[in-house]
């Protein structure tokens, strides 16, 4: 029978992840299935606890959370990966604020329809990305993207807010940002065969297609396509910034002028002047990196989704 272990971390979604968990043990038991549910104590935790989890025979790890529980749990499986070991497959409950890589991934939001999911069992390879540099020059892991510049900054922004949560913090903080990050960094950024050099103002590398609960940074993109997708944004006015924001809410940024987009399994970004602020799913790769390596690694993780839908 199936072994599964369940990852909650209590506090995703202002305490959606702990608020679910008896609904969760309810389900599980209704299907009589063999788990054990461990909640997160620490940033971290979910790493090593994936990374243990064929230690204790689990075929299968479900995360309960947003894009941050996500993201340390890849990380974890990967370590697993890396090391030698088999690496179970992955599910998400996805009840966080932003819920981006579930979004990319063919994972429903919320508990109701994330159970549909994981009782259906389909089951799909996934591409994972690995970013190096900054704060980590041994790597990290990531499943959804990266984000370097203006949207990284409107994470971080995003996080300090206490009132407000979901996709209007995210739309708030980047009306912050606006104002608190204009002055773009010179980069020079090289992928396959290419290499750019102006002030860029943002730097997606995307696996998933979404960031920031709503913006479509690469609305065309997929994890299961052996490519990152590539968003890149030159520096504009405040003015050009705020009518750029629309075309990303609809994903159609790419008939921009100061939007150049395209695809690659290894980028290098480095700062020729000013400093790269980062993040990989949300989670900090560095606040004043000088240089970034991202690749991707095709078909890495097993990912309980959606089923394709058959075209009639």
């Amino acid at each position: 029978m199936t072994k599964t272990l369940i990852i909650v971390n209590p506090i995703s979604g202002r305490g959606a992840g702990e608020k679910s968990v008896p609904a969760i043990r309810q389900h599980m038991e209704s299907l009589q299935r063999t788990y054990e549910l461990l909640q997160t104590e620490r940033p971290g935790h979910a790493i090593e606890l994936a990374e243990g989890s064929a230690d204790g025979g689990y075929e299968t790890v479900i995360g309960v959370g947003g894009d941050g529980t996500a993201n340390e749990i890849i990380n974890g499986l990967m370590r697993l990966r890396q090391s030698g070991g088999h690496a179970p497959a992955m599910g998400m409950l996805a009840v966080g604020r932003g819920n981006d890589f579930a979004f990319g991934a063919g994972i429903p939001a919320g508990l109701e329809e994330g159970f549909k999911v994981l009782t259906g069992n389909y089951r799909k390879k996934i591409d994972i990305g690995r970013a190096t540099g900054g704060d980590y020059p041994q790597g990290r892991y990531f499943g959804n993207g990266v984000g370097i510049g203006f949207d990284a900054v409107v994470g971080f922004e995003a996080l300090k807010m206490t009132r407000l949560t979901g996709f209007l913090s995210y739309i708030v903080a980047a009306l912050k940002t606006i104002f608190l990050y204009y002055h773009a960094p010179t980069v020079r950024i090289e992928y396959d065969g290419e290499s750019l050099e102006m002030p860029a103002l943002m730097v997606s590398i995307m696996n998933g297609r979404r960031m920031g609960g709503g913006f479509m940074m690469a609305p065309e993109a997929s994890p299961a396509d052996g490519l990152l997708d590539l968003c890149i944004a030159r520096q504009v006015s405040r003015g050009r910034i705020f009518a750029l924001i629309p075309h990303f809410l609809k994903g159609d940024q790419a008939t921009q002028g100061p939007i150049r987009t395209a695809r690659a399994r290894l980028v290098q970004v480095t700062a020729l002047a000013g400093a790269l602020p980062a993040h990989a799913d949300g989670e900090t790769l560095c606040v004043a990196g000088e240089q970034l390596s991202i690749e991707l690694l095709p078909a890495q993780l097993e990912l309980i989704c959606q089923a394709p839908q058959v075209q009639l």
